[in-house]
């Protein structure tokens, strides 16, 4: 089943890509939670009419993406986390986790961009990624330490 996607959707696409998806997925879950559309010929006219029009607003918010990703390479978050005496985390730090502390460093980043490997246990320096733009990520370094 051919659609074209509405809105992005994690692990699968961004706004305005054109499809295969199994037909359940696209008939149970993304149609009817319109994310997605069937990919008609005249819903890919219409499309590609839709995108010349935002090409100028898509330059835009990459544009932005790019100098956010520029002050994020720099900056060195510190992320507190409950811990037992052997420095075992009580639970893990995870992107909500990250995401507050981008916020107290006066970043708005969203918790959806940003992306871990695992789940953070331990007191330590790491690395995760943003996806900020389809087209742009970035690799920003952060400390857990012990409240």
């Amino acid at each position: 089943m051919e659609i074209i996607l509405k809105e992005d959707v994690i692990n699968l696409g961004y706004k305005g890509d054109i499809l295969k998806v199994k037909s359940g997925y696209g008939r149970n879950f993304l149609i009817p939670t319109k994310k997605a559309i069937l990919a008609t010929e005249s819903a890919k006219k219409m499309l590609s009419e839709d995108l010349k029009q935002r090409a100028h607003k898509l330059e835009r918010i990459k544009n932005e993406s790019l100098e956010l990703a520029e002050k994020l390479k720099s900056i060195t978050l510190t992320v507190g986390a409950k811990t037992s005496t052997t420095g075992k985390i009580f639970g893990a730090v995870g992107p909500i986790q990250i995401a507050e502390a981008f916020e107290k460093a006066g970043f708005a980043v969203d918790r959806k961009v940003i992306v871990l490997k695992e789940p953070i246990k331990e007191v330590g320096t790491y690395s995760t990624t943003l996806k900020l733009h389809k087209e742009v990520t970035v690799e920003v370094a952060f400390e857990v330490v012990a409240e």
